[in-house]
């Protein structure tokens, strides 16, 4: 996961002869069970409304809006985000840097009522959830996140089907849909950690992620935290990886790189105090996994905290 978004890759900009409009000029993709919206903005625009029928999974491919949605404070909406938005809900738009060398672009795929019914009802029956009441499900409250790669690699899967001339796109898109909402599902429930909102405290993982950011320090092992979950190692292991769509270890060294994070933000710090007090062992490793997690060395990262 870590805090490095995952961009999306951007289709070609339309040709300037071919725009119908510098405001969000659309291009189309129409299939069985869902419609591709491509759009683009090329001069700076206020509270431009958007709405669409069914509901809409949007990420940004280029450039800067300021999205106005529902009634909360409006925000930044940036490269490597994606904003869930239910059927009939209109948005507001600010594009404050749109030009026409700096467009922004932004895709927004709608996605059929009767197919989410079908994927969510697929995924109750063949993988139900532990737990009465608890089911797989889109949370809207949970709207905003950002692209893990997991989620950027199915998206651009479905960009590619979208815009495909095969005489299969439709099947294979359908296809890409069901993984598409298992995906979403999975990054609203790492946001609910990440943010503590989570809603279902009988979750049998919820202690076991206090446990851990409690104990950061710690060198962790399965069996302990599958105790902490009442449950075998095996069904924990399954059940983790299901419900957040990465492994206990992924998210135990995510903990920590956050961690690190919030301490390189001293400056008095030495990198080595960082890296053990963080739980690691290994210094070089410990700058090897901050760097692939971040994009930039622990050392880089706490630069830009120094005024």
């Amino acid at each position: 996961m870590g805090s490095l978004k995952q961009l999306l890759h951007q289709p070609s900009l339309t040709k300037e002869k071919s725009l119908k409009t510098l405001v969000e000029n659309r291009t189309v993709y129409s299939l069985n069970n869902c419609e591709l919206n491509l759009f683009e903005t090329y001069e700076t625009s206020q509270k431009v409304p958007l709405k669409f029928n069914d509901l809409v999974v949007t990420s940004m491919l280029r450039g800067k809006k300021i999205m106005h949605l529902f009634d909360d404070p409006e925000f930044d909406y940036l490269p490597g985000e994606t904003v869930l938005i239910p059927s009939n809900v209109e948005m507001k738009i600010d594009f404050p840097e749109a030009t026409k060398n700096n467009p922004t672009q932004c895709l927004a795929l709608a996605i059929d009522q009767m197919k989410i019914q079908e994927t969510l009802s697929f995924l109750n029956e063949r993988y139900p959830k532990d737990g009465k009441g608890n089911f797989w499900k889109l949370d809207h409250e949970n709207y905003f996140f950002y692209n893990n790669l997991e989620l950027s690699t199915t998206i651009n899967k479905l960009i590619k089907e979208c815009m495909s001339t095969s005489i299969t796109k439709d099947a294979l898109a359908d296809l890409t849909l069901q993984e598409l909402l298992v995906r979403i599902i999975q990054s609203q429930n790492i946001r609910a950690i990440e943010t503590n909102n989570i809603i279902d405290i009988s979750n049998p993982i919820v202690p076991v992620m206090e446990y851990i950011r409690s104990n950061i320090r710690e060198n962790f092992n399965l069996k302990d935290l599958s105790d902490k979950a009442c449950m075998s190692t095996t069904s924990f292991y399954r059940f983790f990886k299901r419900e957040l769509g990465m492994s206990p270890i992924e998210f135990i060294l995510n903990e920590k790189i956050k961690y690190a994070k919030s301490l390189l933000k001293n400056p008095n710090l030495q990198i080595n105090e960082v890296c053990f007090e963080s739980g690691f062992d290994d210094c070089n490793y410990f700058i090897r996994l901050f760097k692939k997690h971040e994009g930039i060395t622990p050392k880089q990262y706490q630069l830009l905290y120094i005024n």
